[in-house]
């Protein structure tokens, strides 16, 4: 649950190191709550809402002010994206390394095939067979019960 709250966040401040600041605070004002003995019958959407107010707080905060209106409320929908982004990014992390340094390289970051075998002093048939293992284990990974999905930053 952790990660998926943390995708949530990220999508709102747009600073990990700050999505995950939130992400704390939310799970700490939630346990004070159960420990105050309120009644929280459906904690997913409690903890995306807490998720959320405390995002709001935080850039309420800021001297660039984001309005309410573009901060997504929290639904199914919502839950659903920050559950797929997790399972991507655990996914990608669990790559073998070089694997994962050139799918990044790639995806993320936007290099060629040949620009990759260059920075890396690869060949480009080399970046092609690395590629090809990532995407091979990324759609093993996650096909399993979930809609098609794309990578966020394709």
């Amino acid at each position: 649950m952790y990660l998926p709250l943390g995708m949530y966040a990220l999508r709102i401040v747009d600073d990990a190191d700050v999505a995950e600041d939130m992400v704390q605070e939310a799970f700490v004002k939630t346990w004070s709550h159960l420990e105050a003995g309120t009644d929280i019958s459906n904690f997913k959407a409690f903890i995306y809402r807490c998720v959320r107010n405390e995002c709001l707080s935080y850039l309420s905060n800021r001297k660039n002010k984001v309005g309410e209106e573009f901060i997504p409320e929290v639904g199914e929908d919502v839950i659903d994206t920050s559950m797929r982004d997790a399972r991507i990014w655990k996914a990608i992390d669990e790559l073998p390394e070089k694997c994962r340094e050139i799918f990044l390289m790639s995806k993320r970051d936007g290099y060629s095939n040949e620009e990759i075998a260059d920075e890396l002093g690869i060949s480009v048939k080399t970046v092609k067979n690395q590629m090809t293992k990532a995407f091979s284990r990324l759609h093993e990974a996650l096909r399993d019960g979930h809609k098609p999905f794309f990578l966020p930053f394709l």
